[in-house]
């Protein structure tokens, strides 16, 4: 039988009745089949249609005060996946295909970074089956007049290769002699990984956070057989071999006038008593305005005064290192308090970001705090003015701040101590109110010298990568592997601000230090080193 859609008048002349009528039946049906799928679809693509705006609700009117800069890296990640998703799903509900835009509309779209030019081009060419002419009354030859070309980023998984070293045999058969060149001094001596598999080794746990057991799945599908004991093995050497790099590194770190501290807490694997326990990390970090950047950490099983008080010297270390003394940018942290007083000369400078965040807490806690909108609104004046003057030299900066913003710090002080005279004792605006008076004077020393920053976002931010990690790791094995972390990524990480590829960094520097002068460790520093020097 013909199909429905294809029947004419002249087909149905002479059928019978009944067969007519069940005809009309069978495109009834069909007909309400298909009024059901536009419906349906209809439906589908207003539900996409609405998902896709209130994603761009959230996107564009999502209030940024409400995340800390995690939590909106992460929506902003999966805003942009879910967004992608709706597009296809929208697509493929109205029947379109993605084509390539139109040449007015690159104007309203943003523009894609070029693929940087140190990748390796693979070049497919697509040319006609037949070059002559399509015109059947010309049929010549046609001559190449231009090309398009459309670049697109593709991958290939890593590649392990084997270096195989061969050590010639030479011999004077006159004087039974036997010359040979020495073997090269390895990382690892005798061992089978070489310092670019011990670098990718440490990077992929320190710095991109793959316990050893996936290590172990990853290199496997190449292949290549490296259990979780033998990663362990090869990063445990590592980073002894990096201790002496690591000893400099702190002496240069402690070496900045202006400095950073803060702290976090990762869980550590106590084998006695068949849990964990919770250790600290605490990070130092030069100025944020410092011109060489660099961070240290430090891991302790304990978050008291002593651990920074000892790590700031002095320090027996053989170096005839003197203790630290400079402005310290830290909170209010109890602990603080003894490490200032424990040497002469330190100056303790504030956290505006933390006495913001009390009125910021208040504001979630207390639902509509007149006293909490006021605070981070005259806050956030304050920090518009340090955004404009971030970039300015020292001199500039402070000159900046004394005739802008210093009027500014002084109206918030008398609000602050104005709103606290109306607020009863022990309230939770009480509270919030008093930890910016309390510290007053530490939270405007930025108004006395332009090294010093506003806040601690800046070692908060190079403190992050523990808290990265930790949700990978779960827990130290212990306080040595804890140490060991510590170790290398104070350098990953240095190596990272001073604008180094990680992984690059750090095969350089395994490559070299067997045979690297102890007196010349200083060049291997992040801030000092360069490629294949």
């Amino acid at each position: 039988m013909q199909a429905l859609h294809d029947l004419k008048d002249e087909d149905l002349q002479g059928l019978a009745p009944e067969a007519i009528a069940a005809l009309a039946q069978q495109m009834l049906q069909r007909l309400r089949q298909q009024d059901n799928e536009i419906r349906f679809k209809d439906a589908k693509i207003e539900k996409i249609t609405f998902q896709l705006a209130r994603l761009k609700a959230w996107k564009f009117g999502a209030k940024t005060e409400a995340m800390n800069a995690e939590q909106r890296r992460l929506f902003e990640e999966t805003l942009a996946e879910d967004e992608a998703s709706l597009q296809a799903q929208l697509e493929q509900a109205r029947g379109e295909r993605a084509t390539p835009p139109a040449a007015g509309d690159n104007q309203h779209k943003p523009r894609r970074r070029p693929l940087p030019d140190h990748l390796r081009r693979v070049e497919h060419h697509h040319e006609p089956e037949n070059t002559n002419c399509p015109n059947a009354e010309c049929g010549k030859p046609m001559t190449r007049v231009g090309e398009d070309i459309s670049e697109r980023l593709d991958i290939v998984p890593a590649e392990f290769f084997v270096h195989r070293h061969i050590y010639g045999k030479w011999a004077c058969r006159c004087c039974q002699c036997l010359v040979q060149e020495a073997a090269l001094p390895q990382i690892i001596d005798g061992g089978m990984p070489a310092a670019g598999l011990v670098a990718h080794t440490l990077i992929s746990r320190f710095l991109d956070h793959l316990p050893y057991y996936r290590q172990e799945a990853i290199n496997a599908r190449s292949g290549v057989h490296t259990p979780r004991s033998t990663l362990g093995s090869w990063s445990g050497q590592g980073s002894a071999a990096l201790m002496p790099l690591y000893d400099a590194h702190k002496r240069f770190v402690l070496s900045a006038q202006v400095l950073h501290a803060d702290e976090t807490p990762v869980a550590m694997l106590d084998p006695g008593a068949g849990k964990t326990k919770r250790a600290y990390v605490w990070a130092y970090a030069r100025g944020a305005f410092d011109p060489v950047r660099g961070v240290i950490y430090d891991f302790c099983i304990g978050r008291g005064a002593q651990y920074p008080v000892a790590f700031l010297g002095p320090n027996d270390d053989g170096h005839g290192a003197t203790a630290w003394r400079g402005t310290l940018v830290r909170d209010e942290y109890a602990a603080y308090d003894r490490v200032m007083v424990a040497q002469p000369g330190r100056i303790p400078a504030g956290c505006l970001a933390h006495a913001r965040r009390k009125f910021d807490e208040l504001l979630r806690d207390a639902g509509k705090s007149a006293v909490a909108v006021e605070a981070l609104q005259r806050i956030a004046q304050i920090y518009r003015i340090e955004r404009e003057l971030a970039e300015m030299p020292t001199e500039e900066r402070l000159a900046g701040r004394m005739n802008i913003a210093r009027p500014l710090w002084e109206q918030l002080h008398a609000w602050l101590r104005l709103e606290r005279g109306r607020v009863p004792d022990g309230s939770t605006t009480a509270k919030a109110l008093n930890y910016s008076l309390n510290a007053w004077e530490a939270l405007t020393r930025n108004l006395l010298d332009g090294h010093v920053p506003v806040d601690n976002n800046h070692c908060e931010n190079l403190i992050r990568p523990w808290a990265m990690g930790r949700r990978a790791w779960l827990f130290c094995g212990s306080e040595l592997a804890g140490q060991r972390a510590a170790i290398v990524m104070s350098l990953v990480q240095s190596a990272k601000l001073n604008e180094h590829d990680p992984w690059a960094y750090l095969k350089d520097v395994l490559t070299r230090l067997p045979a690297h002068l102890n007196s010349r460790i200083d060049e291997l520093l992040p801030h000092n080193w360069q490629p294949g020097g």
